[in-house]
């Protein structure tokens, strides 16, 4: 396709359960809200547009982040899991006057994957029916690149944490692994024990905002 437009879709609603009942997307890194970055990554990976969904303490995250330019959805079942919100952020998109032709999605809790991995697995699209998924050491992972064909189905099967994952292994044969197991790293921010990860994220993007 001729200059399709592929819209970021961050999920950013996860109130943190095991972090304490921190949301996610206002964690510190780098002295600002998690969720900036995460939207910083999508747009230097090639995301002009930037659609976020939020949820926990979603008041305070408007109030607290920079999110200039982006599409702020609420998603009030977020507490459902992961499913619901990716439900609203592909519905979002679909309601949107300026359609997409492609949603690239990522995770707000994954400051290790920067705009290298984005950049991959924007450049494997090839229509609306693409399926595409970053892949580290052969293993799928995110993000994941979802043509528009497939957002009906997605949104069909994505109920509690799940998200994508039974619509992705249903249609496996259809997915392009994007190795970025070299230039990502995908770790979850899940424990009190995975914030040492959050400074150490990206060094050569906190190099960059240093200069």
């Amino acid at each position: 396709m001729t200059n399709p437009m592929i819209a970021g879709l961050l999920l950013a609603a996860g109130g943190g359960r095991r972090l304490g009942g921190r949301p996610k997307a206002l964690l510190d890194h780098q002295g600002r809200p998690l969720v900036e970055h995460a939207v910083r990554v999508l747009r230097e990976g090639g995301c002009t547009r930037v659609h976020v969904v939020l949820g926990a303490d979603a008041d305070v995250v408007r109030a607290k982040a920079s999110l200039p330019g982006c599409v702020l959805i609420d998603n009030p079942d977020w507490s459902e899991g992961m499913g619901s919100s990716l439900r609203a952020g592909l519905a979002s998109l679909r309601d949107n006057e300026a359609e997409a032709d492609a949603a690239l999605v990522s995770l707000v809790d994954q400051p290790g994957i920067g705009p290298e991995a984005i950049a991959r697995v924007y450049a494997a699209h090839r229509s609306p029916a693409t399926l595409a998924a970053a892949a580290y050491d052969g293993e799928r992972g995110h993000p994941v690149l979802f043509g528009a064909d497939h957002w009906p189905g997605i949104a069909a099967s994505a109920v509690g944490d799940r998200g994508a994952r039974a619509y992705l292994k249903e249609h496996a044969g259809e997915i392009t692994l994007v190795e970025c197991g070299d230039v990502a790293r995908a770790y979850d921010i899940d424990t009190p024990a995975d914030l040492i990860h959050l400074d150490r994220a990206n060094p050569r993007m906190n190099r960059m905002n240093q200069e």
